[in-house]
């Protein structure tokens, strides 16, 4: 009787959260050691299926960098990365293509349909919704450094995305673009991209499914969690080194995109079991919660 009523309190701390959230869009990331395991994987996606059953508006951005190098690697191709961008020519965005917009859209999208959800690939053909132009790099002398077929995010088709979410279906985006005046195909960054749609959408909520729990006051010691971040302690951690590295782009990146309009951003460990749910449905959450 005991655990049937601890099952009961956990509901009831839900409920507030469920109704809190009904009918506003989450735009989740996934990508990194999520998409390289399986089981963490299938945790993710039946989190967000139990997200739109209960009235959630989940949209669904993917990278797949592991993917791609293993596809480049059986292709004899060389990776060559540039200030963490890779260098996109054309025997590489033939294979970005297969993989983003192919193997991993579809199987992603096959896999939410397998657990009982709907879903949508919005796989460049024939449905694109996310345009742009091709970008460059600041070299070292002021010079730009050329990056082949990589572009950023200029526009998002909202409303075909939130025509989507109204009819139950959750979209499922590869992190590519088309040029509209070229017609090229570019490759997008996946945090970038999924910063983009969630601008583009007012997204109640961003959800970065990250490698670690979150920002740590010390980034070796998972203990040392931030639950709650807002720009003044954000920068002044950055100015003391706490927040360091590739952490650095993208708490800022999360504290522009806060700056246009997304409510809240979280950064979680989408390797812990059923971590979208619990940061999303408990009142403590799991990972890092970032607000201006």
């Amino acid at each position: 009787m005991k655990e049937a009523i601890e099952k009961a309190d956990v509901l009831i701390e839900a409920l507030g959260w469920i109704r809190r959230f009904r009918n506003k869009v989450t735009v989740i990331k996934l990508g990194g050691s999520v998409m390289e395991n399986p089981d963490a994987l299938r945790h993710c996606l039946i989190d967000i299926v139990f997200m739109e059953t209960v009235g959630m508006r989940p949209v669904v951005i993917h990278g797949g960098g592991a993917a791609i190098s293993r596809a480049m690697a059986e292709a004899k191709i060389e990776p060559n990365f540039i200030q963490g961008r890779r260098y996109t020519d054309d025997a590489t965005l033939k294979i970005v293509e297969e993989v983003l917009a192919g193997k991993v859209c579809s199987h992603i999208t096959q896999e939410i349909e397998d657990i009982g959800g709907r879903a949508m690939s919005l796989n460049l053909d024939p449905q694109c919704v996310l345009f742009g132009e091709r970008m460059t790099l600041p070299g070292e002398n002021g010079e730009q450094i050329d990056l082949g077929h990589v572009g950023n995010v200029t526009e998002v088709d909202r409303a075909t995305i939130e025509n989507l979410c109204y009819a139950g279906q959750v979209p499922i985006i590869p992190s590519m673009c088309i040029d509209k005046k070229t017609e090229q195909k570019l490759n997008v960054n996946a945090d970038t991209a999924a910063n983009a749609v969630a601008e583009a959408l007012g997204a109640e909520k961003l959800v970065f499914l990250s490698d670690v729990n979150g920002v740590r006051t010390d980034k070796d010691n998972p203990d040392t969690l931030v639950h709650s971040l807002n720009r003044e302690k954000a920068e002044a951690m950055i100015k003391s080194g706490q927040i360091a590295s590739g952490m650095i782009p993208k708490v800022e990146a999360c504290l522009e995109t806060l700056s246009r309009g997304v409510s809240k951003i979280h950064i979680i460990d989408g390797r812990l079991r059923h971590s979208l749910l619990l940061e999303i449905y408990t009142n403590t959450g799991v990972g890092t919660e970032i607000v201006l």
